[in-house]
């Protein structure tokens, strides 16, 4: 068996969305050691928007081209960066917390939890089977897929009605299916949707099957007050019903509420001493990428007082001790 190489770190952040690399910035400015792990490419989900228009001082920017001036802003300060990582276990409930990978083992003081979030799942026949092939997560990725097609998406939100609309640069028709007699998304979202004549909205209305042969044909949907059964002929279906934390090897090490988010205080402090969690992967009432990097703010800042306040109390253990 080969022997894992030994890292040691004032703070190691999982995950290198906006909460992450915001976090590491105020973390390394604060003197701290400073890694971050992330299981794919650094970036987190914004890396896959078309564009965002809702952050201070960027007006529209390229979701992509937003998190390389994180990155960048990063690397001013002199961060490892962990990329593409198969991470295998982790103990936040040491003193000495640990990540360990296929070939380290990171050893850390506090640990900063910005795994985020994944597209929640419909949970329906056809979903899993089609996926790649008609099934999608990101409209982004996949939209140009079906120029000149039909398509429909599943939600109510801002990510449902703002990725449907941009479903509008190519498919021919989108249908935005809706459990509910009115959407959530912000009402200027809703006045770009309505005012979209390829889009056509499919109100009180759940999926129940997704069907086709090699690909996706039809979706199966129920009416929920009349209770109606019926088919709407489509080649792709784009779930958008609201993310479920990314918190594999957490393994409920810290305090998670029903939906599995972690807990924090304002300090984004979680139940256990030294970690902290930030982003989409904590209980909170806004998911953006603002509210991701105010977050990460926090908790690089608390990350640093945590570990001045462990060292104050260093000295006195040994002096205890002779």
């Amino acid at each position: 068996m080969t022997e894992k190489n030994i890292l040691e770190y004032d703070v190691v952040i999982l995950g290198g969305g906006p909460a992450g690399l915001s976090a590491a910035i105020y973390a390394a400015r604060g003197a701290a050691k400073t890694a971050v792990i992330d299981i794919s490419m650094l970036g987190g989900q914004p890396s896959n928007y078309l564009e965002l228009e809702n952050y201070p001082g960027f007006g529209k920017i390229g979701g992509y081209d937003m998190m390389e001036k994180f990155e960048e802003h990063a690397d001013m300060f002199n961060i490892d960066k962990y990329p593409m990582q198969e991470i295998q276990n982790i103990d936040l409930l040491s003193e000495v917390k640990t990540i360990e990978t296929l070939d380290t083992v990171y050893r850390t003081k506090t640990v900063i939890i910005a795994t985020g979030a994944q597209a929640r799942k419909l949970g329906i026949p056809g979903e899993k089977e089609f996926l790649g092939r008609g099934v999608s997560y990101c409209a982004v990725c996949d939209g140009a897929f079906y120029r000149d097609k039909v398509v429909a998406v599943v939600g109510g939100g801002n990510a449902a009605v703002e990725e449907g609309a941009y479903l509008t640069k190519f498919a021919k028709k989108v249908y935005i299916i809706h459990r509910r007699d009115t959407l959530r998304a912000d009402k200027i979202a809703q006045e770009r949707a309505f005012k979209n004549e390829k889009i056509e909205f499919v109100y009180d209305t759940i999926p129940l099957e997704i069907k086709g042969n090699d690909c996706v044909e039809k979706i199966v949907v129920k009416n929920v007050k009349t209770g109606e059964s019926s088919e709407i002929k489509v080649d792709g279906v784009f779930p958008y019903i609201g993310f479920t934390p990314n918190i594999d090897h957490i393994n409920a090490q810290v305090e998670q509420d029903e939906a599995g988010f972690i807990v924090t205080d304002e300090t984004m402090q979680t139940s256990v001493k030294g970690v902290f969690a930030v982003g989409d992967v904590r209980t909170t009432p806004l998911r953006q990428v603002i509210t991701a990097a105010a977050d990460g703010a926090v908790a690089g800042c608390y990350a640093v007082k945590y570990l001045e306040e462990v060292e104050e109390k260093e000295p006195a253990k040994a002096l205890q001790a002779e």
